[in-house]
């Protein structure tokens, strides 16, 4: 399924990539809050030559990074499921976390308005990752001028388009995000 993933972004590694051995019982209030934005890309969808991936971006206190994943011949609702997989992946412990995408199918799915009837392996690696945070799924319209959002269109169309995981798509997201907001 994944052909190769990279990961870049703002510089530090933040605490909530990090290792470690807190326990998962922790209360909601000291989950650490983080913001993820991720988009999936599957460039001639459908065809022989279908060239996918998924890039989500990570926000925490200021800092961001985006991680990438090519996925060859994946659909493009594949490729938005493996994007939110891939940014909850990244969490080494439970957090309290915003999962943004402009993926109705993602959203509605993961909040239990829409039934799973394909993709079932997509899914569970989602819901693996999902399992053990505090997560609010929410919809934000792409190609809206969003400049998260925007930064991780550009980098999964830029990843599917090369064929393999761009260590610079993926730190122009996260540049571009740092830039529009000041670090916020």
């Amino acid at each position: 399924m994944v052909k190769s993933k990279k990961g870049a972004g703002g510089g530090k590694q933040d605490e909530a990539t990090k290792d470690s051995s807190q326990s998962s019982a922790l209360s909601p209030q000291s989950l650490k809050e983080v913001l993820i934005y991720c988009d999936g890309s599957s460039l001639g969808n459908g065809q022989e030559t279908t060239r996918a991936a998924a890039v989500a971006l990570l926000g925490f206190r200021g800092v961001w990074r985006a991680f990438g994943e090519y996925l060859g011949s994946a659909t493009n609702q594949q490729a938005e499921v493996a994007a939110a997989a891939i940014g909850l992946e990244q969490l080494r412990e439970p957090c309290r976390v915003r999962v943004l995408s402009d993926s109705r199918y993602v959203v509605e799915t993961m909040s239990g308005r829409f039934r799973r009837k394909t993709n079932h392996e997509w899914w569970a690696r989602l819901d693996k990752a999902a399992a053990p945070h505090d997560i609010k799924w929410e919809w934000v319209k792409g190609h809206a001028g969003h400049v998260a959002q925007e930064a991780v269109d550009l980098a999964a169309r830029t990843i599917a388009a090369a064929g393999h995981a761009d260590e610079s798509a993926l730190s122009e997201a996260a540049a571009a995000v740092v830039e529009a907001t000041g670090n916020k």
